[in-house]
């Protein structure tokens, strides 16, 4: 994510270079500007650039892009008036402005209303594209509607071979993993195979993923063996997606020989890689091979390790090690260019431990680690007055802490103040 924020800013300030040197700037250049700004600097800006165009840039593409932010924020209100205008100005002749609708509803989590607008597409007269396929097939796998996933399956196959795509079958097989239907996801996972092509890395990844989900480690080495031989170099990305498959499978040999293989030819040092074999060893309590592997990423990159460091956290939390746990933290608050955030299942994880020490004094120092770090909210007092509890403690004056750090009452919140609260 950081390495794609770099490249939209320098492409923005290609942008911005060629319009002080008045060079012209087609309608799509300014659609993509328009994109830039967005990503970099957040809607309100890209509205900025938008109403400060000229009239004559303001067409389908600028209104298109600014769309697409509206969408991709999940501003629904503003996607669905700036959409309504568009099609007042004969806008919508095409499907990409429909995609971003459903993409918009299916982030929502409104998948029923994305049948209405390809059907609203087709009453136009405008030709769905293999994205419009795609979304609407998703749509009906998040309502579990698999026979309607066929029925689109089926038009596609009979009316509009040509967007019948590889990606086709990998979103089926996909929608039928999610569903538990693992034979109909390898059968679709086959008719991908045969529309693929040789040298297509992002089919094979897609292949390894969903063989990893069904459980088949044949077929995930096997796709692997077919991949190596298919390219010359095999990039940091599709070792991680391998590990990632044979960490799902709980398969810590073949993580083994794959890290090992990966990390004697690697050219950049990807510390991805090294959490997912971490967590996979962890997982088995293998904590020698996860410390061996984190002990030569301190020595070949520079990071960042929070998330290693966090992983094992946990783990020596659950073994009831908490000066381990606490060495990590420490070492991960010690990184000056970085200001460190536990995630929820840290947090979680030492609240548990003391929890069931009934350390309300380690429960507390924490807490003020967390206020001091502006990580202290209602759930982590929520633990925090659980482990009161545990302890069998009355807490007199958790009502006024809460008051004084802002923290919004939740109803549980509420019902756990009531039992530490003195009568």
């Amino acid at each position: 994510m950081r390495n794609w924020c770099c490249v939209a800013i320098y492409a923005l300030l290609i942008m911005e270079w060629i319009e002080k040197r008045k060079m012209n700037l087609s309608h799509v250049d300014y659609a993509i500007q328009l994109d830039l700004i967005a990503k970099t600097k957040g809607v309100a800006a890209a509205e900025d650039f938008f109403n400060g165009l000229p009239p004559s840039a303001k067409v389908h593409s600028t209104y298109g892009s600014l769309l697409n932010c509206y969408c991709k924020e999940l501003m629904s209100d503003k996607a669905l008036a700036l959409f309504q205008k568009m099609d007042e100005m004969n806008f919508l002749t095409a499907s990409l402005p429909f995609n971003n609708l459903m993409s918009l509803h299916m982030g929502l989590g409104q998948p029923e209303r994305v049948p209405a607008l390809v059907y609203e597409m087709k009453q136009r007269n405008i030709k769905p594209c293999s994205f419009t396929y795609n979304i609407w097939m998703q749509s009906y796998g998040f309502l579990n509607d698999l026979e309607a996933v066929e029925r689109v399956l089926s038009e596609i196959e009979k009316d509009d071979k040509d967007n019948c795509e590889w990606t086709t079958y990998t979103n089926l097989a996909t929608i039928y993993l999610k569903a538990g239907h693992f034979e109909k996801a390898e059968s679709a996972l086959k008719r991908v195979e045969a529309k693929m092509g040789f040298q297509n890395r992002e089919a094979y990844h897609f292949l390894i993923s969903i063989y990893g989900g069904t459980s088949n480690l044949s077929e995930v080495n096997r796709v692997w063996k077919s991949m190596k031989s298919s390219f010359r170099v095999i990039p940091n990305l599709s070792y991680l997606v391998m590990l990632q498959a044979l960490a799902k499978l709980k398969d810590v040999e073949g993580i083994a020989k794959c890290f090992k293989e990966w990390e004697s030819s690697c050219q950049n040092y990807d510390m991805r890689l090294a959490n997912v074999a971490i967590r996979a060893y962890l997982e088995q309590d293998m904590y020698e091979e996860a410390e061996s592997i984190f002990d030569d990423a301190l020595k070949r990159t520079k990071g960042p390790f929070f998330k290693a460091r966090e992983m094992f956290m946990v783990f020596f939390l659950k073994i009831h090690q908490l000066n381990s746990a606490l060495d990590h933290m420490k070492a991960a608050f010690s990184v000056p260019e970085y200001e460190w955030q536990p995630r929820e299942e840290t947090v979680s994880a030492f609240f548990n431990h003391f929890c069931e020490e009934k350390n309300i004094d380690g429960a507390e120092k924490f807490c003020k680690i967390l206020k001091h770090i502006n990580s202290l909210d209602s759930s982590a007092y929520s633990l925090l007055l659980k482990t009161y509890i545990a302890a069998d403690r009355l807490a007199p004056e958790m009502r006024k802490r809460l008051e004084e750090d802002n923290i919004e009452m939740s109803d549980e919140l509420e019902s756990l103040l009531e039992r530490v609260s003195p009568k």
